[in-house]
């Protein structure tokens, strides 16, 4: 091939690679399972037989969610995790807390009401950082008590949290399941709450004004 005709054909190939259309990102696989949900971590500690965990969603809060914190409309924040052995499909305990924040423009300040394993309670923030910390936060949360576990083998929880849930129903089943005695959160497939650990894998468009989804790392009972 002669020097010019090597010229042109370069030439050629380049204008050929510059005017084809750029490579498509890959968006992220859908999770088919719980161990391929983000990873996030988290503190856990033994309180004799039960299990606690701390871990952090303040994330799921986008400046535009918090602002409506202050509408004085109630907004709801439910939280589930779930308690998995690795490598299983199914959960072996849940453990739920919810949090109905309210503005109060009168008092200026947010009225709160939390429940969770160790009960329901009316508190109140006088800033969006104090609904942050009770609302987003597990300090110490009762999880599951050591027996629904296998010893030795390592389990993590997988998370959802969901702002302003639309199923009137699943909040009427965290509800009740809340009421149960701390540390009696073994769960079925018979209990209504069971096939929910689906939408860890599944986003329902419309479901809530946003979701939040992750494991934590590996804890051996």
């Amino acid at each position: 091939m002669t020097g010019r005709r090597f010229f042109w054909v370069v030439a050629a190939l380049t204008l050929v690679l510059a005017s084809a259309p750029p490579a498509q990102a890959q968006a992220p696989a859908t999770p088919t399972s719980p161990a391929q949900l983000p990873a996030r971590q988290a503190n856990f500690a033994w309180d004799k037989a039960l299990l606690r965990a701390s871990f952090s969603y303040r994330d799921i809060l986008t400046p535009l969610l918090m602002s409506k914190l202050s509408n004085g409309l109630p907004n709801v924040l439910a939280m589930r995790a779930y308690v998995f052995e690795a490598g299983a499909a199914n959960p072996v305990a849940l453990a739920v807390k919810t949090c109905v924040v309210s503005y109060d423009v009168w008092d200026e300040i947010y009225r709160i009401k939390l429940t969770g394993p160790e009960g329901s309670r009316d508190t109140a923030a006088v800033n969006v950082d104090g609904v942050l910390r009770l609302c987003t936060e597990a300090r110490d949360l009762p999880i599951a008590d050591r027996a629904l576990m296998n010893a030795g083998a390592p389990h993590f929880l997988a998370v959802i949290v969901d702002v302003n849930p639309v199923s009137s129903d699943m909040l009427t089943q965290l509800q009740k399941w809340v009421q149960r005695p701390m540390g009696s959160t073994a769960i079925a497939p018979g209990n209504a709450l069971f096939g929910a650990f689906v939408g860890l894998f599944v986003r329902n468009i419309g479901a809530s004004d946003r979701t939040l989804q992750f494991r934590t790392q590996p804890f051996v009972p």
